[in-house]
This record gives structure tokens, sequence and C-alpha cells, in this order.
């Protein structure tokens, strides 16, 4: 049987599994299933779950709302490791329980940053232009420069 791989080089099936740990994760701290107070009085968003390709390991990548409080969460996050770890071991049926490492996303914080420096002046302001003579406007070789 020949392997299917997306244009990130992961396999379809390690897109799957790692989609629905996320989604038993997501449906366990939304529940408020985890009997921890600090998981309960803070909104986290798992936003991606990368599986290794023997399926054993899996890295959470975790968001607190609005970024608050992000060090608590995640201590929270690993001392109920063993709780979470049972729990997707029970919901998805893989042949070993997989064992679950909380990073916190950085990826929003990067889009951001790309953000702004997209929409600061800096990107919009262009080098100045040499001027073009009326003999290359009638020819059409007038691409890329800036009328005056």
């Amino acid at each position: 049987m020949r392997r299917q791989e997306t244009p990130e080089g992961r396999s379809v099936r390690l897109l799957r599994i790692g989609e629905q740990v996320r989604h038993v994760l997501s449906e366990l701290l939304q529940r408020g299933d985890v009997h921890d107070g600090v998981l309960q009085t803070h909104l986290v968003s798992i936003t991606e779950v990368r599986m290794s390709p023997d399926l054993r390991h899996a890295t959470v990548f975790v968001k607190p709302l609005l970024g608050q409080d992000e060090e608590v969460v995640l201590k929270a996050l690993r001392q109920n490791t063993a709780y979470l770890q049972r729990e997707v071991a029970h919901r998805v049926r893989v042949k070993y329980a997989a064992k679950l490492k909380f990073i916190a996303d950085e990826s929003f914080d990067e889009s951001s940053h790309i953000d702004r420096i997209l929409r600061s002046q800096l990107l919009f302001e262009r080098p100045a232009t040499k001027e073009i003579e009326p003999s290359a406007l009638a020819a059409g070789n007038c691409w890329g420069y800036r009328f005056r």
C-alpha cells in the first residue's frame, strides 16, 4: 500500500489522529473534566497536535485566551498530563497511548509581528525612480517606472 503524504511531509494518518487528539483534549478542557483550579478559570485553546511517526508522542500546542498567564496554564496542564493521557488513550483507538507534551503556541505572536511589519509605513515607501523618456512611452517600455 502506498503511503499518502501531505505537502508538509506528514502522512494523512498522522494528521487525522493528531486532529482526533486535539478534539478530545479540547472537549475535556471545555467541559471542565480536569479538576484543576487554574484550568477551570482559564479558557485554553488547543491550536495543534503533532504526532510522531510511531504515534507514541504527541506535541500539543496551546494558547490561553488573550495569552494571559501562559506559564501558569502550561504548568497546570503538565501537572495533569497523566489524567489527560489516560482520557486520550480511552477515546482515541490506537495501539499505544501517546505521551503528551504541552508547548506554548507562538504562531499567533509571529503572525501579529508579520502583520505589524506589513502594515508599517516602511513597506509603503518606495525608492525614487528615474524619469521616463517620451520615446520609451511611445515604445511601451515603461514597466516598473513611475510617471512624473
